[in-house]
């Protein structure tokens, strides 16, 4: 999983990027091929955010919680986003894949 990590208000320091590296990675046995996620950590005054988008194959999730503490937002969140994957998953999954209207056969008048 490629995991592009962006702070506002916040610098991220290594102890935190690898935490959410951790976190989000833990994602990535849900999916076959490689996937990119965007995540955004902010702080404001008592309140910290965190936010992952994460594009999938026709839809795009998106997901965000605030905590007072910034590792218990990453953790609310990386919950979160694992039920919306799983949804997501077992929604794609029990749809059969739409194919194009079958062809007419057309049978030889001879």
């Amino acid at each position: 999983m490629i995991l592009n990590i962006t702070g506002r208000n916040l610098e991220v320091t290594p102890a935190i990027r690898d935490y959410v590296q951790s976190k989000i990675g833990r994602l990535n046995k849900h999916f076959d091929t490689v996937v990119e996620a965007q995540s955004i950590l902010s702080v404001e005054r008592l309140k910290h955010t965190a936010e992952v988008t994460l594009p999938v194959t026709g839809k795009i999730l998106h997901c965000s919680d605030s905590e007072e503490s910034l590792y218990a937002a990453i953790d609310l969140l990386t919950d979160k986003l694992e039920r919306q994957i799983v949804k997501y998953k077992t929604k794609s999954q029990s749809h059969p894949p739409h194919h194009a209207a079958p062809k007419r056969l057309e049978s030889s008048l001879a």
